[in-house]
């Protein structure tokens, strides 16, 4: 099983851009930080490039920015390739498939809204509409 769950900030800001089929692909990195402190008591900190795809691509770009606080679970992708001298080198990605916000997001009137995870459309499935219950007449208390 490949699966993976960081919290950490973005380092920089998102960058969203589309593919040449025209699916939205966002790339931003996050620095998460150890849970504990090396010996001379400083915590160690760790940066993971994250790609994330379609409507997760755009609520990333669209809501988050340097420094915001995230949660992403996703997988571990290795890829390899050569650098400018030829040297080989490997990198890991991680492949988001839910970015949840932790801050909280400010609409351009200064109003505070709560986060909200974002997810990837499951097969453009559509939540059924929910009707209003109320049944309390026949409760026996």
């Amino acid at each position: 099983m490949n699966k993976v769950f960081l919290i950490g900030n973005l380092t920089r800001d998102p960058e969203l851009a589309e593919t040449n089929s025209g699916v939205a692909v966002c790339h931003f990195s996050i620095a998460v930080n150890r849970s504990f402190s090396s010996a001379d008591g400083e915590r160690q900190t760790d940066f993971f490039n994250v790609t994330a795809w379609r409507g997760t691509a755009e609520n990333v770009a669209k809501f988050c920015k340097k420094g915001s606080k995230v949660a992403v679970s996703g997988s571990i992708q290795i890829r390899q390739y050569d650098d400018q001298q030829g040297n080989k080198r490997t990198a890991v990605d991680i492949v988001a498939q839910e970015v949840e916000f932790l801050n909280r997001v400010t609409s351009s009137d200064g109003d505070y809204s709560a986060a909200a995870p974002v997810s990837a459309p499951k097969g453009g499935r559509k939540k059924p509409a929910l009707e209003a219950f109320d049944d309390d007449e026949d409760m026996p208390f």
